[in-house]
């Protein structure tokens, strides 16, 4: 079965960084899109970040852009997210999710991922 399992989240001050990764396991990881999305306290959940499948294209939310780096390997099934110059906005659960089907184009919607992980909070202190 598909499992996204995301690790590296925790406490660091404003200015700070952090590098969350997402394990991936029960599919072909190298023929899916993969994305970063958040959710803050009281807040919907938010795209932040895609990776095409074959690690080519990238996208980012306005908020994140030039701040937060997507990645991924395919040879160990796992996307990362390296957050640099971390704000208290910034403090939201982050969650791994694979696009819907393979080969696909990228979508900042969170109805195009059909797989989720648990989670990882995030918290930006000031």
């Amino acid at each position: 079965q598909v499992e996204l399992v995301e690790s590296g989240g925790g406490l660091v001050q404003a200015g700070g960084s952090l590098r969350l990764s997402c394990a991936a396991s029960g599919f072909t990881f190298r023929h899916y899109n993969m994305g970063w999305f958040r959710q803050a306290p009281g807040k919907e959940r938010e795209f932040v970040a895609s990776t095409h499948w074959g690690g080519t294209t990238t996208s980012y939310a306005d908020s994140v852009k030039g701040r937060f780096t997507i990645s991924r390997d395919n040879a160990k099934n796992t996307v990362y997210l390296q957050m640099n110059s971390l704000k208290p906005e910034d403090t939201a659960v982050y969650y791994c999710a694979r696009k819907r089907g393979s080969y696909a184009s990228s979508s900042y919607r969170d109805l195009d991922y059909d797989y989720w992980g648990q989670g990882t909070q995030v918290t930006v202190s000031s």
